[in-house]
């Protein structure tokens, strides 16, 4: 009898392990070991197995599969991109159409892009000490070796930089405006269309920059206001006129930190011992200003601008097209801003403990959210009505939208998942990587517990349970009363 009754108990574990491999032909359902589904936001089917370790995906024309958070591959042939992340943000690869780019730390980075004439350039950087753009128009080509020597095309915000031994020479250009540093940033001589300027800094310097005009791809003519710059002493002592040939033209003079001031026909400024004691008139913007320091406390009054700041203790500003609110920084922040068809409002506490962000189109009402409490959890709502739960979320109040994050390390720590689509009725719940998981929709009911050891599915056609991957009792099909019903 009892060896009767280990044979049993053998054979049914057996049994129990065969079983999934009699339902090939079907989604195979042992979570967290193995599970297969149709996705529930978007078109498509989604592979798991190995608890969090692997999954694969295609959405659409868009296909992905990692091993979080080691490695992760998307690709979408329809769009020309592919992206691959090896320990983000360690090591990256990026490719869309043409452009390619290999990026190692955010440093060390390799890079291909086409130009306007259709070749492409390569570039490969070692930042900021190794630079260097090769292409087949030797216009394009550069190269740059800090601190030795350098040549630099559409880098660091100016159309062209040459140095040799950096600080001791170095010359930019920004469209016409030439600046030569011997060294940066003590000395430098500046010329371009009307301007003229030098520096000795700290010393004195002074730039001077007569009215022009220049014409668009329109063959409009615009014209462009001069200005006269000096300092003496930086940046104790300083005189700037701006906006000349205009109807405001500004004037401003600084002994800092006794008095500085400012005024035009649309605005005048005053401040004594800056930034302690600061009047301001603005006459376009309609509002006057008080600060006292600046930007501690502030007080402000007029249809352009409000503001009562007594930071970090309270302040409540608001203009025609913003509010900004807080109180005991950072305990408490609010900001909304309104900008037709956008009105974006987010409430944060302790900074990024708590976040709750809304946005909503104006005009089509079509309305986003998401709500994100650290580490717990984070709940959004997309503007086509999507609505997706994850437990926990130790990443994602930090970087809400890097994708990233999302496909290689939500996977990991993401113990309860819960996903809501309003335009098929179709609904999914996870916990623990498919250990439980639930579907629903208008066509059928499913449910896997305990490895698949438990599953139930509910169709037109039926009800149907599994034990041990086992059928079990008769098949129930629903009367005409109940298919009426539903």
């Amino acid at each position: 009898m009892a060896i009767s009754k280990h044979l049993s108990i053998w054979c049914l574990g057996f049994t129990c392990l065969l079983a999934p491999l009699q339902a090939v032909a079907e989604s195979i359902h042992a979570g967290p070991l193995f599970d297969e589904f149709d996705l529930t936001l978007a078109p498509g089917h989604r592979v798991e197995a190995a608890g969090p370790f692997f999954y694969s995906e295609q959405k659409e024309t868009q296909h992905q599969w990692a091993i979080p958070p080691f490695f992760s591959r998307t690709t979408d042939p329809t769009l020309e991109y592919e992206e691959y992340d090896f320990l983000y943000p360690l090591l990256t690869y990026d490719k869309f159409g043409k452009e390619t780019r290999w990026q190692i730390g955010q440093l060390f980075n390799f890079a291909t892009g086409g130009t306007q004439s259709g070749n492409t350039n390569h570039r490969f950087a070692l930042f900021p000490i190794y630079i260097q753009q090769r292409s087949v128009e030797p216009g394009q080509n550069y190269t740059s070796v800090l601190p030795f020597y350098g040549h630099l095309r559409n880098r660091l915000f100016r159309d062209e930089i040459n140095f040799v031994m950096m600080p001791f020479y170095v010359e930019t250009r920004k469209r016409d405006v030439v600046t030569k540093n011997m060294p940066y940033p003590i000395f430098h001589l500046r010329h371009g269309n009307g301007l003229k300027g030098w520096q000795v800094l700290p010393l004195a310097g002074h730039e001077h920059k007569d009215v022009t005009s220049s014409t668009n791809g329109f063959g409009d003519v615009t014209q462009i206001p001069g200005h006269d710059r000096r300092f003496i002493l930086w940046p104790i002592y300083s005189e700037v006129t701006a906006d000349i040939g205009t109807e405001n033209i500004s004037h401003q003079r600084a002994i800092i930190p006794f008095y500085v001031r400012f005024h035009s026909k649309n605005r005048d400024s005053t401040s004594i011992l800056w930034p302690f004691f600061t009047w301001t008139d603005d006459r376009e913007k309609g509002y006057r200003e008080y600060d006292m320091p600046w930007p501690f406390v502030a007080i402000a009054r007029g249809p352009g601008k409000t503001i009562t700041r007594f930071w970090p203790i309270y302040s409540e500003a608001h203009s025609t097209n913003l509010v900004s609110n807080t109180y005991l920084w950072p305990v408490y922040k609010y900001n909304r801003i309104l900008s037709s068809p956008l009105d974006r409002e987010r409430t944060r506490i302790l900074l990024f403990l708590y976040s709750d962000t809304r946005e909503k189109n104006t005009d089509t009402g079509v309305y986003a959210r998401r709500v994100a409490f650290l580490p717990f959890f984070t709940h959004r709502w997309e503007l086509n009505g999507n609505e997706r739960l994850q437990v926990l979320s130790l990443l994602e109040p930090f970087f809400p939208t890097n994708k990233s994050i999302e496909r290689n390390y939500s996977q990991v720590y993401a113990l309860w998942r819960s996903e809501k689509n309003p335009r098929t009725k179709a609904s999914s719940q996870s916990l623990l990587w498919n250990l439980y998981r639930h579907e629903a929709s208008p066509e059928k009911k499913k449910l896997s517990l305990l490895f698949g050891l438990v599953q139930y599915q509910s169709t037109g056609e039926g009800k149907h349970w599994r034990v041990c991957y086992i059928p079990m009792g008769k098949e129930q099909v629903p009367s005409p009363e109940d298919s009426k019903g539903r």
